[in-house]
C-alpha cells in the first residue's frame, strides 16, 4: 500500500468481517471501525504490512481500540516481531479489562507479564460461543475427541462394573457430549456451562434433566447454598482452561455426596505445575492434580495416563483421575 494512502470511510455489506477469524468489537468511532475492516480485507489477501499500515491508522483514531491493538499484534508475531507483538498485545489487555480477545494469555505464550494467567469468563464464554455451531464435528472428526468415553470407562473400573448415579452435575456440559455418553446410568442429569451457544446445542440433545448458563464455581456455589449433593460429578476436557484446580477442587467438594465421586481429564505436562501451552490450553502436572484434590480433601482413587483428544494427528497427554471424600 503506498505510504499515501489513507484510511477514508469507505462502503461495507453488511457486518461481516471477511478473512482470517478476527474478533471484532467496536471502538465507538465509525471510522476506527471502517478501518479495522478495510484491514481485515488486506489480510483476507495475506497483505500483512498493508493491514499493518491500516491499523495504525486506527489505533491513531481510537488510541483505546482493544480489536485493533489485538489484530496487530497478531500480524506482527506472525512477521516474527515478537518485541513489536509484545507492544501491541499490551495495549489490548490495558485496553480490554475483561480480556474479550486473550490479550494476557498471547502475552504469556510469548514469554511476557503472567506465566500463567487465568482465562477471564468473557473471554471463554466468547470462545465456545464461537465454537458451538461446529464444535461436536470439529472435536470429534477432527481431533478424535474421547474425553467422555475415557471417563465412563474410568468411572466403570472404580464402581466395579456398576456406573449407576442417581443424579450428575456435567461440568463444562459443552454440547452436550459427556451428557450423551453417561445418560443411561444417570437418573437425574445437569448440565452448566458458560456460553449460551453450548447450551442451545445441549438442549437439542435432549439429555439432560436441567441446563444452566453460569461460570462454573459461581454455579456450585450457589448450589452448596441450597444444600445440593450430587453423586456423580464429571469434568470433561474443560480444566484445560483452568490456570488452578485449587478453587474448583475446593468448590466440587461441597456439592459432592458423601460418597460421591468427582471425574475429570485434564491435559498434563512432566512437570509438577501448571503451564500454558502454544494452543493457550492449561497441563497441569500430576503433582498439582493430586494437591489440589487433597487441599478439598478428596481422595484420589484413580489418577492414570489417558489422552482425551489429538492435535494435528499426535495424540495429547493428558490423564483421567476419580476422586472421592476422605
Amino acid at each position: 500500500m503506498a505510504q499515501s494512502e489513507r484510511c477514508e470511510p469507505i462502503q461495507i455489506e453488511g457486518d461481516a468481517v471477511t478473512g482470517p477469524s478476527v474478533l471484532f468489537v467496536s471502538s465507538g468511532d465509525l471510522l476506527a471501525d471502517r478501518c479495522y475492516r478495510w484491514a481485515i480485507d488486506h489480510l483476507a489477501l495475506s497483505d500483512l504490512a498493508g493491514a499493518a499500515d491500516i491499523l495504525r491508522q486506527a489505533i491513531e483514531i481510537a488510541p483505546g481500540f482493544a480489536t485493533a491493538w489485538f489484530a496487530l499484534g497478531a500480524i506482527r508475531d506472525k512477521q516474527g516481531d515478537r518485541d513489536g507483538a509484545i507492544v501491541a498485545f499490551g495495549r489490548a489487555r490495558d485496553s480490554d479489562p475483561e480480556d474479550y480477545h486473550g490479550a494476557r494469555l498471547q502475552l504469556a505464550r510469548l514469554g511476557a507479564g503472567e506465566a500463567t494467567p487465568s482465562m477471564t469468563a468473557t473471554y471463554v464464554r466468547r470462545l465456545f460461543d464461537q465454537q458451538a455451531p461446529r464444535f461436536d464435528d470439529s472435536l470429534v472428526n477432527r481431533l478424535a475427541y474421547s474425553g467422555p468415553q475415557k471417563l465412563l470407562e474410568a468411572v466403570t473400573t472404580a464402581t466395579g462394573g456398576r456406573p449407576r448415579a442417581g443424579s450428575m452435575l456435567d461440568l463444562g456440559c459443552g454440547t452436550g457430549l459427556a451428557g450423551a455418553a453417561f445418560r443411561p446410568y444417570v437418573d437425574w442429569l445437569i448440565g452448566v456451562d458458560v456460553s449460551d451457544g453450548m447450551i442451545n446445542h445441549a438442549r437439542a440433545k435432549g439429555v439432560y434433566d436441567r441446563l444452566v448458563v453460569s461460570e462454573l464455581v459461581q454455579f456450585i456455589a450457589q448450589e452448596a447454598d441450597i444444600l445440593a449433593k450430587y453423586h456423580l460429578i464429571v469434568a470433561a476436557d474443560v480444566f484445560v482452561y483452568s490456570s488452578d484446580l485449587i478453587p474448583v477442587a475446593a468448590a466440587v467438594a461441597r456439592v459432592l455426596a458423601p460418597k460421591g465421586m468427582f471425574a475429570f481429564t485434564v491435559e498434563t505436562h512432566p512437570g509438577s505445575g501448571v503451564a500454558l501451552q502454544q494452543t493457550l490450553r492449561y497441563a497441569h502436572g500430576e503433582n498439582h492434580v493430586r494437591t489440589a484434590l487433597a487441599s478439598a480433601n478428596l481422595q484420589p482413587v484413580l489418577i492414570e495416563q489417558a489422552s482425551a483428544r489429538t492435535e494435528q494427528g499426535v495424540p495429547v497427554p493428558g490423564l483421567v483421575a476419580i476422586a472421592r471424600p476422605n
